[in-house]
């Protein structure tokens, strides 16, 4: 029973960025009937891949004939960040049994991190439970997206121009729901200005390699100043024990 009302705590935690979520999931289903793929290649994607960014990227390199090899290198590098997530959350997870935790690695999204993360630091979440809010947060996000991918699939089919009416704003907003409490420190604030700057400078190159460019760029930022940050701290922690 605390299972359950853990993984729904997970759940409730999620309900505004799936709503957030929602026109999201259309866009995509609806782009892929745009683009003469099957709702059975949208739902596979949404339902194997479960990766909304990567998802859309790789639909428009579909579209635009990009060799195999640059689908799956700009996928592989749009979704570098979960390394990142992974890596902050190991303290968490890493008693688990390793197909809980692989479970649970198919299931990170930013959606999920940005919901359940949070709830390490409030005490709300622990390693007793922490699985169990996550694995929640997971299944109904999972769910939405798979849902809203048939429906726009289907709707795209029926519904001339569904594309064109501008639902990629969800994704948009919701991704500056996720980032903004984030921007505390100087790292954070150096990968995200590069992010930015970097995006727009390189946006013409083809295959969208300018994507690849200004993630890596971006990434490298933040890691050089949180070095900056780490080294600085610590000379002054041994400053002050001297």
């Amino acid at each position: 029973m605390n299972s359950f009302k853990n993984a729904q705590r997970g759940a409730l935690a999620s309900i505004p960025m799936i709503i957030g979520g929602i026109p999201f999931g259309l866009l995509f289903g609806s782009l892929a009937a745009a683009n003469d793929l099957s709702i059975w290649f949208a739902v596979a994607m949404s339902s194997i891949v479960f990766a909304g960014s990567a998802q859309f990227v790789a639909l428009g390199l579909i579209a635009a004939d990009a060799p195999l090899w640059v689908i799956i290198l700009t996928t592989f590098v749009v979704n570098l960040r979960h390394i990142l997530y992974a890596a902050d959350l190991l303290r968490f997870v890493k008693h688990l049994p390793l197909k809980l935790r692989l479970l649970m690695g198919f299931g990170l999204i930013d959606e999920t991190y940005a919901a359940v993360r949070p709830m390490y630091d409030m005490g709300s979440a622990d390693k007793s439970n922490g699985h169990q809010v996550y694995i929640g947060s997971f299944l109904s996000f999972y769910l939405m997206w798979n849902i809203t991918t048939i429906m726009g699939a289907l709707a795209g089919e029926y519904i001339p121009g569904l594309s064109e009416w501008g639902l990629e704003f969800a994704m948009v907003a919701t991704f500056i729901g996720i980032v903004t409490p984030y921007l505390k420190s100087t790292p954070y604030w150096g990968a995200f200005a590069v992010a930015i700057v970097c995006s727009v400078l390189f946006r013409d190159m083809p295959n969208q390699m300018g994507l690849i460019v200004a993630t890596l760029l971006a990434v490298a930022t933040g890691y050089f100043l949180d070095t900056i940050a780490t080294n600085k701290n610590a000379k002054e922690t041994a400053h002050v024990q001297h």
